[in-house]
């Protein structure tokens, strides 16, 4: 079924948002399938999967990001989940990157009619992390390329950022096998932490981090788990979710 508007696609999907970012998302989505005709930005050009793939993977993301966190959005290509992130998000300061000119330049014009200001870097991340004095608390990838080909770009990287955070698909774990067997999860510890289901296919959350840090970002991310479950149970007792799995 092909919603006819926006509001339509995201009330299907049980997503409540203030109007002004559900204008601002519909502004985003003409603006990336005007430019989808002269470049490849995006498989999709209907709301429907504008929803179920870029609005939801960037809602779960959301869920993760601690306030005022610095995240870096990793191949951004035509803005997801940068762009939908800095929408939803304002208290987040949000940097892009990808290394293809024509579509930072899109990205770049698009954020400039929605009236975005952060900065989109023309280059490949792990380059980008390796200036001197870049700091990023959070890595967003999503659609950019197998766990052991990042594991091993960011491997010179990780004083430069904390963690990343991972939009995979159900086959995750043989990526996580992959990269066992290459010796790459030595440092590293992988959680999941966030399995959800759309209409068209099943998506993970992954935290991947080095082991010295893992404690603590665990237990930041288990804080932010309670915080929203007692929010949500009004006064009644919380209860922890099942164990998240994948260290």
């Amino acid at each position: 079924m092909t919603h006819q508007t926006l509001a339509d696609s995201l009330k299907q999907h049980n997503i409540s948002l203030p109007k002004i970012q559900i204008n601002k998302l519909d502004q985003y989505a003409q603006l990336l399938w005007d430019w989808n005709e002269k470049i490849n930005l995006t498989r999709h050009t209907d709301y429907e999967k504008f929803v179920a793939r870029d609005v939801v993977d960037s809602l779960a993301l959301s869920e993760f990001l601690r306030q005022g966190e610095r995240v870096l959005d990793v191949g951004t290509g035509g803005g997801v989940p940068g762009i939908i992130l800095a929408i939803l998000r304002p208290d987040l300061h949000i940097e892009l990157c990808d290394s293809t000119g024509k579509k930072t330049l899109a990205v770049s014009e698009m954020m400039q009619e929605l009236r975005i200001n952060i900065p989109i870097h023309h280059t490949k991340a792990d380059a980008l992390l390796l200036e001197k004095g870049r700091h990023f608390t959070t890595l967003t990838i999503r659609a950019v390329s197998r766990m052991v080909s990042l594991l091993r770009h960011f491997a010179p990287c990780w004083s430069s950022f904390d963690r990343m955070l991972l939009v995979k698909g159900p086959k995750w774990t043989e990526e996580r096998g992959e990269a066992r067997h290459y010796n790459l999860m030595t440092k590293i510890a992988l959680r999941c932490l966030k399995t959800y289901h759309t209409q068209t296919a099943e998506s993970v959350i992954l935290q991947l981090c080095l082991k010295e840090n893992f404690e603590r970002l665990d237990n930041i991310i288990d804080r932010r788990i309670q915080g929203k479950e007692h929010k949500r149970n009004s006064g009644t007792h919380a209860s922890r979710r099942g164990p998240l799995t994948g260290k």
